[in-house]
């Protein structure tokens, strides 16, 4: 029972490590089974080039496939003893007739004239038109000429006429009134007329569906090969010129890869094991790759979820891409991948992890080398521009950089490889534009990955340390002398970082809201008070205490009222740690001698600082609230200062659970002197 205890505890210790194993597990999972699944031709070669490789033999029986040329020649041929089809609709003609005659016996009024005789001619009209045939007329007759041969389908009989041969409306029409002009006076002309002008209708009409079927069995009668290749033939031998027709050979090798299947189970999943190996040892450099530059970004799991999100979102959509058009696989906007890493973390990260990604993908890609190579000098390309410093303008800069590294490529590849630039065409610069203009998704990406990940960017960082920010404008008009407070902290904490090396932006930003919860009760503190009268003179000690102490509590829900950050908020409830409010002890001590006093009432409730900017952060605080309330600022007396603060702060134990050294002490504490006594404009005292 103890061994069963001791194993649940022990995962229950681990569970942070266990979900980020599942973590790579689900995404290796994923990719694998998107990945297509054909057995990859592994050779890369070109028209009127030498064979690079070992004299390639025939590994199997397979066809000699037709070029693209070639079976456009047979289909035009195919096609030009191919005619329209159109059907005799005998019910049109026999319908339309009956009715004729029933409008006759109800129009007929003239007894001078013999009606049979009329009806009879009215007949005889109809059916030479009417068995001739009309012809409908539609989209497939317009560039029909008199000469044009049409199939006609009547009778479930199959004829071939010219199109002159049939009547249109028109041509019936012009037929009627020559053939009236000719007969005697027995015959109503006008009634006859009209009759015919109101039931004649075009009875030949077409069928596209048979046409379509027709043409489909034409074309699907022609080859698709010529010859065939036997096994252990010679295809090519090493050094020999890639011919026109060597080039149709290996090209048709190359399809028997890509369309080969066999009905054994393991010979069909022999390459998913394959899939499964090389993507399984992807992930397993990630994981190195990550421990070697960052190692940070091991400890959160957030960091290693987002980056295996941002990597599938790319390889799955390229996946998808393949299987159904892998022509278009250009269009796949793949330098949103290092733009939103290099974002986010730094451009050792974005270049490791972007040549990973290619790597994955570049599995399924024909002439995955062209590919590999043109996505990554792009990508390169983007994150150089991106790695100094960011802004919107600069992705859409970056944008139009990657369209013109995309066409630059694209040349540099097709005159190394095809000799020329016949093969680059207007379609293939349109992919690549249409590329760049996705590429500006990834600034709703930043907001997206921001919201659901809970990370900062610069250009948040940026916005938020705006002195015109709602939050920052409220500060500096309900307590003034907090908001000058926080700008010289921001300021000592910007020139701290510089030199042990950090995130400048998120201190500066941190320390401008540090003591945001002040807003709530300002006159409470003595940075804004303009009187000599103070408020806590009417209140005890606890009572004074507890107010000071509440402004990190009123901070952090001012903060998340405001939507801030978390990462803003670390610095508001850790600015003063675990430490006391030591005047308002030291005074209740002395008010209350030999009482037992609670020390935990007047200390703040931390956590303590878990980060160099954290840290830094409540050693500037300190330090300059401290300096305001020095007599004599000199250099001695500032040294002093800052160095007590800091020493007491560090015997306290609120740095233990960050990563400063002695030696980032030691040099927060130099830069701290000089910039306060910058700032009280401190004469240096030299050695007489």
């Amino acid at each position: 029972m103890s061994k069963i205890s001791s194993f649940l505890s022990k995962v229950g210790h681990s569970y942070q490590i266990i979900f980020r194993v599942l973590a790579f597990i689900v995404a290796l999972v994923l990719v694998v089974w998107q990945m297509p699944r054909t057995i990859k031709f592994k050779y890369e070669y070109q028209k009127m080039r030498p064979w690079q490789y070992e004299s390639l033999y025939a590994p199997f029986n397979f066809p000699i496939y037709k070029t693209a040329e070639q079976l456009k020649l047979e289909e035009e041929a195919s096609l030009k003893d191919f005619y329209p089809i159109f059907v005799y609709d005998a019910n049109i003609t026999k319908n339309n007739k009956v009715a004729m005659l029933q409008e006759f016996e109800t129009q007929w009024n003239d007894a001078e004239k013999d009606k049979l005789e009329n009806k009879e001619f009215l007949e005889k009209i109809y059916d030479t038109i009417e068995n001739r045939g009309i012809i409908i007329n539609v989209a497939a007759t317009y560039d029909l000429k008199p000469e044009s041969m049409i199939d006609v389908v009547r009778d479930r009989v199959v004829k071939t006429k010219s199109f002159r041969d049939f009547y249109t409306m028109k041509s019936a029409s012009d037929f009627i009134s020559d053939y009236l002009s000719n007969v005697d006076d027995d015959i109503d002309k006008t009634l006859i007329n009209r009759l015919l002008l109101a039931y004649l209708n075009p009875n030949v009409v077409y069928s596209e569906d048979l046409t379509k079927q027709s043409e489909e069995q034409a074309l699907a009668a022609i080859s698709l090969t010529f010859g065939m290749v036997q096994k252990d033939e010679l295809i090519i031998s090493e050094g020999e010129l890639i011919t026109d027709e060597k080039y149709n050979i290996i090209n048709s090798l190359r399809k028997e890869y890509d369309t080969m299947n066999s009905d054994n189970f393991f010979n069909r999943n022999i390459n998913l094991y394959g899939q499964i190996l090389v993507v399984a040892f992807v992930f397993l450099f990630l994981f190195l790759a990550i421990k070697l530059i960052n190692p940070e970004l091991l400890k959160e799991s957030k960091s290693i979820n987002m980056i295996l999100v941002m990597m599938l979102l790319m390889i799955l959509p390229s996946f998808i891409v393949l299987k159904h058009a892998p022509t278009m696989i250009y269009l796949m906007p793949l330098t949103i991948l290092p733009m939103l890493l290099v974002t986010f973390f730094d451009s050792r990260i974005a270049i490791y992890i972007q040549i990973l990604t290619l790597i994955i993908i570049s599995l399924a890609v024909p002439n995955s080398f062209q590919f590999f190579v043109i996505q990554f000098m792009t990508s390169l390309f983007a994150i150089f521009i991106l790695a100094n410093k960011m802004s919107r303008s600069k992705y859409f800069f970056t944008s139009a950089i990657v369209f013109v590294v995309y066409v630059i490529m694209r040349i540099t590849m097709a005159l190394i490889f095809d000799g020329g630039m016949e093969n680059v065409g207007w379609n293939e610069i349109g992919v690549f534009a249409m590329n760049a203009l996705f590429t500006m998704l990834t600034l709703p990406l930043i907001f997206l990955f921001e919201r659901v990940f809970g990370f900062v960017t610069y250009m948040t960082l940026l916005e938020l340390s705006n002195t015109n920010s709602p939050l920052l404008r409220k500060l500096s008009s309900e307590a003034p002398g907090t908001f000058q407070h926080v700008m010289q902290v921001a300021d000592l904490c910007e020139e701290a970082l510089f030199a042990i090396g950090g995130n400048m932006l998120l201190a500066r930003t941190g320390a401008m809201y540090h003591d945001i919860g002040k807003v709530k009760n300002p006159l409470f503190f003595t940075e804004n008070q303009h009187g000599k009268y103070n408020l806590h003179e009417d209140m005890s000690y606890y009572e004074s205490s507890q107010i000071i102490i509440n402004h990190v509590i009123d901070g952090i829900e001012i903060c998340r009222k405001y939507h801030l950050p978390e990462q803003i908020i670390d610095f508001v409830r850790t600015h003063h740690g675990t430490r006391r409010t030591e005047y308002f002890y030291q005074m209740e001590l002395r008010e209350n001698p030999g009482e037992e006093i609670n020390e935990a009432d007047f200390r703040y409730h931390g956590p303590i600082p878990f980060s160099k900017e954290t840290a830094v952060l409540m050693m500037a605080d300190s330090v300059e609230a401290a300096s305001r309330s020095l007599q004599d600022k000199t250099e001695e007396s500032i040294s002093k200062l800052v160095d007590g603060i800091i020493d007491a702060q560090t015997k306290d134990n609120q740095f233990i659970n960050t990563d400063l050294t002695f030696r980032d002490i030691t040099t927060i504490k130099k830069v701290f002197k000089k910039k306060l006594m910058n700032i009280y404009h401190v004469r240096i005292a030299y050695p007489v």
